[in-house]
C-alpha cells in the first residue's frame, strides 16, 4: 500500500513529494508520467484529455510495491486497496493565479482549476474514493517545503487533524465569484 499526494496543478505535489520521498526512501509513482509514457494523453484545445479507465488498469499493473503515489488524478484512477494514507494539498486559489499565469494556461483552464480549488473537488473525489479516514487536508497556502514535509511525516507517524479549508466563504464574503468561476 502506497501513499498518495494529490491536489489541483500548482498546488506543489511534485515538489513535496521529492521531499517525502527522500525522508522515507519511498520511489515516487507519477501518474501523469505513466499517462504520457503509454500515450494515455490527447490533448484537447487547452486541456489534456486523459483515458482513466485505461490508466486506471494501466496502473494496477505498474504498481506492485509500496511507494508515494503522486498526481492529480489520483482519486479517479486509484483504489482504497492501494493506499494508506491520501494527503491533499490545498492552496489558496487567489494564490494559484500567477501560477497558472506562469504556465500560459488560457483564462477558460484557469477559472477551471481555480473552480475545482475553491471548491475542494479534488478533496471531496478522494474522500468519496478512499474513505474519510484515509484523507488529510493540508493547506500549503505560505508555508515552507519544509513544513509541508514534516506535517506529512508527522501524520504517518501518529495522529494529526487535517486543517481546515474553506476558501469560499472568504471568495464570497469578498464578493470574488466571477474571478473564479465562468458565469
Amino acid at each position: 500500500m502506497s501513499f498518495v499526494i494529490t491536489g489541483n496543478p500548482g498546488v506543489g505535489k511534485h515538489t513535496i513529494a521529492k521531499e517525502i520521498s527522500k525522508n522515507l526512501r519511498l520511489r515516487i509513482i507519477d501518474i501523469n508520467k505513466i499517462a504520457f509514457e503509454f500515450g494515455l494523453i490527447e490533448k484537447n484545445n487547452d486541456s489534456n484529455d486523459v483515458d482513466v479507465y485505461k490508466l486506471k488498469n494501466l496502473i494496477k499493473e505498474k504498481i506492485s510495491s509500496p511507494g508515494l503515489i503522486v498526481g492529480h488524478l489520483a482519486p479517479y484512477v486509484l483504489s482504497s486497496n492501494q493506499i494508506k494514507k491520501v494527503f491533499v494539498l490545498r492552496k489558496n486559489p487567489r494564490d494559484l493565479i500567477p501560477i497558472y499565469k506562469e504556465r500560459k494556461y488560457s483564462k477558460g483552464k484557469i477559472k477551471d482549476n481555480l473552480g475545482s480549488e475553491v471548491l475542494g473537488i479534488i478533496l471531496h473525489d478522494a474522500i468519496r474514493e478512499f474513505g474519510e479516514e484515509n484523507v488529510l487536508q493540508i493547506n500549503v497556502t505560505g508555508k515552507s517545503k519544509e513544513k509541508i514535509t514534516q506535517k506529512i511525516l508527522e501524520s504517518i507517524s501518529g495522529e494529526i487533524k487535517d486543517d481546515d479549508v474553506d476558501w469560499l466563504s472568504s471568495i464570497v464574503e469578498e464578493n470574488e465569484l466571477k474571478e473564479f468561476f465562468a458565469y
